[in-house]
């Protein structure tokens, strides 16, 4: 059985860390940094957040992959790091759903279903 250090935070969870993010990295509000990979001119333009949700810690920035780069996706995948308590790291990623019922809603990349599930009761 899982226990509070080992369980998945919820859809709702996930997708008010990455509206917050969204929301401060388009004002403006997040401390910017240089990452070390796809940045050729060593530009501070990556926005990070740190937050908390109960015991569980946050850091969240942008997908810096070449995958979404390739995809023109740099400024809609949403990586988020979190961990709880003395647990490891684990991450997700959130996009923006470009088909099916879930169509231009933010979803969990994975848990496309209980997604589908939070769509409905908040409709």
């Amino acid at each position: 059985m899982p226990t509070a250090t080992t369980e998945l935070p919820s859809v709702a969870e996930i997708l008010d860390v990455d509206r917050e993010y969204r929301e401060n990295a388009e004002k403006g509000s997040l401390k910017r940094i240089a990452p070390k990979r796809m940045n050729p001119g060593h530009e501070a333009w990556l926005p990070v957040l740190h937050t908390a949700r109960g015991a569980r810690r946050y850091t969240v920035l942008y997908s810096n992959t070449p995958r979404a780069h390739e995809h023109g996706k740099t400024r809609d995948w949403v990586v988020l790091y979190y961990r709880e308590g003395g647990s490891s790291e684990r991450q997700c990623t959130v996009i923006t759903s470009e088909r099916g019922a879930l169509l231009g809603k933010r979803i969990v990349r994975g848990r496309e279903a209980e997604c589908a599930r939070y769509y409905e009761g908040s409709a």
